[in-house]
């Protein structure tokens, strides 16, 4: 179902049962990184914010595609790979990327 927020912006919407499965992998993944780098900090505020979103009675496509689109710049942008060890940010960014269509 369009919503009118989709329509007006010529943009699809976002499969949010595609979009929870991610956070949650990505949550998890989150808990076994060590330390508190402000990135890792930065990059679980950004998740917890966009759970919040999807959670909220109003959901709102741009919220969860602009959520999204913060995700991926704090692993393109600001993760230092030395730091977080096992997460797969490259995979993370690719998904992002596949569920926003790009």
């Amino acid at each position: 179902m369009s919503t009118p927020d989709a329509n007006k912006q010529g943009t699809p919407e976002i499969d949010l049962d595609e979009v929870a499965k991610l956070l949650q992998a990505l949550e998890q993944d989150l808990a076994s990184v060590k330390g508190d780098a402000k990135d890792i900090q930065r990059l679980r505020d950004e998740v917890q914010t966009l759970k919040n979103v999807l959670i909220s009675p109003v959901r709102r496509h741009h919220w969860v595609r602009d959520g999204l689109h913060s995700i991926r710049h704090v692993f393109e942008n600001a993760l230092d790979t030395a730091v977080v060890g096992g997460l797969k940010g490259s995979q993370y960014i690719a998904e992002i990327g596949r569920i926003l269509g790009m």
